[in-house]
């Protein structure tokens, strides 16, 4: 036997290599984000953007699991055009309903563990207290059916291997937001009539990203998970927020109800998430929003400067 071998003649048993990451949807806010985190982490990673990899074209999936033999897909790709989805629900699926469902077939096939990027509009936004990862979903409009559309298919398709991260009111550096807009605006000292009786979390894309990697690395984690700062507010709340944050004059941002800005698309009334999975897989929840916004405020400058042009 080898073990009777002097230690200087033992076969070495050889690291297993690395986990392969790829990540579908690079080209969008928390797709850049998530590349980063990878990347200064030293994972091994292959980044897709939408031009590079169609989630809605079967052939050019098998392809990028051919070419790249991923261990760990993360699904950032996702139709998000909340409003316009509501006159087109057919394409809104298409990307956020059967692309998943693909994505997570190939992904069984494989062996593959698949983590899935999803939204607070799953839910109905009747709560006053916040959702559990377990609470049924009932999405009020077209975007929030789709995306629940894919949710199901990975559930189903992947019980030990596939999660459904769910977030919500996301900010960064890459892509525009509401907080990037609200930034303008208050630089510009300019006034701004904000909903006030919407309610849900705003979070940071780096804070998500970070949360993803963390799940990727945690063997066994399945299921659902809520990747949102910790807290609620009113989109008016986090309007005055940015607005004193930069300097701006909190005063500027004046309340308005939803009703006096109403969109074809339907919106939840309260999707404050609940955090508990988090402490089962042993991973911190995540930290409150106002210390996540102030953070990629003060970030935001240097971000800009070191983006390429």
């Amino acid at each position: 036997m080898n073990s009777s071998l002097p230690a200087d003649r033992r076969p070495e048993t050889p690291f297993p290599p690395p986990p392969r990451w790829l990540v579908t949807g690079a080209g969008g806010l928390l797709g850049h984000e998530v590349t980063a985190a990878l990347a200064a982490e030293g994972v091994t990673a292959v980044a897709l953007d939408r031009r590079a990899l169609d989630v809605t074209d079967p052939d050019a999936l098998v392809g990028a699991f051919a070419r790249h033999r991923p261990d760990l897909v993360v699904n950032c790709a996702a139709y998000t055009a909340v409003e316009a989805a509501e006159a087109d629900e057919a394409r809104a699926l298409r990307v956020n309903g059967d692309g998943p469902r693909q994505l997570a077939a190939l992904c069984a096939r494989h062996g593959t563990r698949l983590l899935h990027l999803s939204t607070d509009y799953v839910f109905p936004g009747d709560a006053d207290s916040p959702y559990p990862e377990g609470h049924p979903t009932a999405p009020r409009n077209a975007y929030g059916r789709s995306k629940a559309a894919g949710e199901r298919a990975v559930l189903a398709l992947l019980p030990d291997l596939g999660a459904v991260v769910r977030t919500a009111w996301l900010h960064g550096a890459h892509g525009r937001s509401f907080v990037g807009v609200m930034a303008e605006r208050a630089r510009a000292g300019r006034t701004v009539d904000v909903v006030a009786d919407l309610v849900g979390q705003p979070t940071w894309a780096a804070d998500v990203a970070r949360l993803l990697l963390a799940l990727g690395r945690t063997p066994g984690a399945r299921g659902v998970f809520h990747a949102t700062n910790a807290g609620r507010a009113s989109w008016y709340e986090l309007a005055r927020e940015v607005f004193r944050l930069v300097g701006a004059d909190p005063g500027l941002v004046r309340p308005v109800p939803a009703a006096a800005a109403p969109g074809p698309a339907p919106r939840p009334r309260y999707t404050v998430l609940g955090h508990d999975r988090w402490h089962e897989v042993g991973i911190p929840a995540p930290r409150p929003w106002r210390e996540a916004l102030a953070e990629a405020l003060s970030a935001a400058p240097r971000e800009e400067a070191d983006r390429p042009r």
